[in-house]
């Protein structure tokens, strides 16, 4: 859910590729692992990580820790102005048949648009963002059809949560195709 000084009237935008998103997210992932020294790897993840790919602007990162608790992630992110998101469905997901906890936070009031996961490394959550990104990356037919997926959601959603209630069930397909791809090219997060 977004902060107050997020909310736009524009409904959900979908813009065509930006090249400047793969440099924003290198500079962000630097910035943040500097903010985090505990992070044991810190990517860009998402649509916008993906080159040539439609997307929403709005930067996904992630930074992966091996615990929560004793990282210090809220700390350092909190002192940053980082906002901690606080919906259930912001410290809990669910990958490969179980529960995960974690922490999604908002930008800095100002700051340019993005949404930060803390995840535990290893985790099913960090193997489907990469697996995400990963697969569209060497699919860019799947890329593209994915993107004109999300645009023509855009066109028909009223807002983020309906947006994301159409993305839901055809993310769980392009989830699967990617697994199959994952199998096929013995991928291997990070790798």
């Amino acid at each position: 859910m977004p902060f107050d000084d997020e909310v736009s009237d524009d409904g959900v935008q979908v813009h065509a590729y930006r090249a400047s998103w793969a440099a924003e997210g290198a500079a962000l992932a630097g910035t943040l692992n500097e903010l985090v020294s505990t992070a044991a790897a810190v990517e860009h993840i998402g649509s916008t990580s993906v080159p040539g790919m439609a997307a929403k602007d709005c930067l996904d990162m992630m930074v992966l820790v091996h615990d929560l608790r004793d990282s210090g992630a809220a700390q350092a992110l909190g002192s940053a102005g980082y906002r901690r998101r606080p919906e259930p469905w912001n410290n809990v997901e669910q990958a490969y048949g179980r529960d995960w906890q974690k922490m999604v936070f908002a930008p800095p009031v100002g700051a340019r648009t993005m949404n930060l996961h803390v995840r535990v490394t290893p985790s099913g959550p960090e193997r489907l963002s990469l697996l995400f990104r990963d697969h569209l990356r060497a699919r860019p037919d799947r890329a593209a059809e994915w993107a004109l997926f999300k645009m023509r959601a855009a066109e028909s959603a009223a807002d983020l949560a309906a947006y994301g209630q159409l993305k839901a069930p055809a993310w769980r397909l392009l989830m699967q195709l990617a697994e199959a791809w994952a199998t096929e090219t013995e991928w291997v997060p990070r790798g």
